[in-house]
């Protein structure tokens, strides 16, 4: 009887933590309207800043970057005020696969195909900000993400700094339902008898973006 409900225990214990597991997703909001153009400023070092991913499967993940084709970051007396980051889609680079071998190359011609970013369709994403409020020592940054053919507005955690003439905008890891931007491909909101061939919604992403010195 002891051996029965230490069983029944330990089961417990393993669903909970599996509960615990669960990634929450950035809210998703209808975009809101941006008075000023960040872009202009054109002051982002796109060789050094990039746009980090995480994907994750039952029994597998894959993550890479993203470089930057151009943006904007407005800093007015030291505080971050408005930015602009265009995602240059074509580069989606995997770095958990030898760039050498072929299942890098076949991920990456995957990612970039119909099925999932549509790059020829769609070769840029972009992150406008919109609002800035500082909480408890960081920035929660607004602004209207655009990811193919959708524009959402959502809130992430941030950092930013200055040395040396050069402004560094960093973001937490925040984590993205790729389903609330028409990416579908392999989805159990969308596709059933999957088993565990399914591909989890829920993207990580993160941002390091360095301003021209």
């Amino acid at each position: 009887m002891k051996k029965i409900i230490l069983s029944l225990v330990l089961v417990a214990s393993v669903l909970t933590a599996c509960k615990g597991e669960k990634k929450e997703k950035v809210e998703v909001k209808e975009a809101v309207e941006v008075k000023v153009n960040a872009a202009e400023l054109n002051n982002v070092d796109t060789t050094v800043s990039v746009l980090n991913w995480k994907g994750t499967k039952p029994g597998g993940a894959h993550n890479g970057t993203v470089a930057l084709k151009s943006g904007g970051l407005l800093v007015e007396n030291g505080k971050l005020t408005n930015g602009e980051f265009v995602i240059d889609m074509t580069t989606i680079v995997c770095l958990d696969i030898p760039a050498d071998k072929e299942g890098n190359a076949k991920l990456v011609g995957h990612l970039s195909n119909e099925d999932f970013f549509e790059v020829d369709v769609y070769p840029i994403s972009k992150f406008v900000i919109t609002n800035v409020e500082e909480v408890e020592g960081k920035l929660a940054v607004t602004g209207n993400l655009q990811i193919k053919d959708v524009t959402k507005s959502i809130t992430i955690p941030a950092t930013i700094s200055t040395e040396n003439g050069v402004t560094v905008f960093t973001s937490e890891s925040f984590n993205v339902d790729r389903s609330d931007f028409n990416v579908k491909y392999g989805s159990k909101k969308f596709f059933e008898g999957l088993k565990d061939k399914f591909i989890d919604d829920i993207m990580t992403f993160s941002f390091v973006v360095k301003t021209k010195a």
